[in-house]
């Protein structure tokens, strides 16, 4: 397991994971399915995001969304602590619908490292209301800070959006890994989709996307996996059913993009 310190508190409020911890670990480019909201508690950070590479400090806010690709690094020796919000995209769209009034179920957080300390109290609050032994989880006080602090995150914004148009030959190749990506899909096969040279698939995916073929495939993979060991699926079954050559290969993946093990985020489940 790497350096440092995760505890994960999964599904105390309908479709929220929340993660606080405390790490010198450098994290590689990687995403995420859900949108995450985070509090940078000590030291700081630099990373990338879907605008270029932003640094976030103590008392700085952080967030991304679905599929952006980002990394991590503490900026100086001393690590850095930091808790987070992960939302399921469903319950963002729920929440979304009721904050504009049934106007849009759509979200995008277009500010990567912001301060502002009112959707610090906010973020505060909820993660009190998730983690708390005795806290109020899924009543009225928790839909509360949840909606406050969406309310709150979307209001915060940079001109640059984070989405674009995505080539159709692009998004074929991106459809014939996600339709399974346990399968062993080679460049050819990719090629032979959008009707492209292979080179021209890998440098086409990687400007689209900002993950090559095979780093994406790496990607949706862990992420099979990854709700797999959520489920109580043996770690060994789930690195077979991920696509993986077996649960080393699995271990190896996850610690560099998530900075936990395997063992270590199932054990938060069950």
């Amino acid at each position: 397991m790497a350096k440092g310190r995760f505890t994960i508190f999964p599904g105390r409020i309908g479709g929220i994971e929340a993660v606080e911890a405390a790490s010198g670990h450098v994290f590689a480019r990687h995403t995420h399915e859900q949108f995450g909201i985070g509090l940078i508690h000590q030291g700081a950070q630099k990373s990338l995001s879907g605008r270029g590479m932003v640094e976030a400090g103590a008392g700085d806010m952080i967030t991304v969304n679905p599929g952006e690709v980002h990394d991590g690094m503490p900026i100086g020796d001393a690590g850095r602590s930091w808790r987070m919000l992960y939302f399921e995209p469903s319950a963002i769209a729920d929440a979304m619908e009721d904050i504009s009034q049934g106007r849009t179920r759509s979200a995008e957080f277009t500010a990567p490292a912001f301060h502002d300390e009112r959707t610090s109290k906010h973020f505060q609050a909820l993660f009190s209301a998730i983690t708390a032994p005795d806290g109020d989880r899924t009543g009225m006080q928790g839909e509360e800070h949840v909606l406050t602090l969406l309310a709150d995150v979307m209001r915060v914004r940079e001109g640059k959006t984070h989405g674009g148009h995505v080539p159709s030959a692009m998004r074929r190749a991106q459809s014939l890994i996600d339709d399974d990506p346990t399968v062993a899909i080679t460049l050819s096969d990719l090629a032979q989709a959008t009707g492209l040279s292979r080179f021209q698939v890998v440098r086409g995916f990687s400007k689209t996307f900002g993950l090559t073929p095979h780093a994406y495939l790496v990607q949706r993979r862990i992420d099979l996996a990854r709700r797999l060991i959520a489920r109580g699926v043996p770690l060994a079954e789930a690195a077979v059913e991920g696509g993986f050559a077996d649960q080393s290969h699995m271990t190896r993946i996850f610690v560099r993009k998530y900075g936990i093990s395997p063992g270590a985020y199932a054990d938060a489940f069950h």
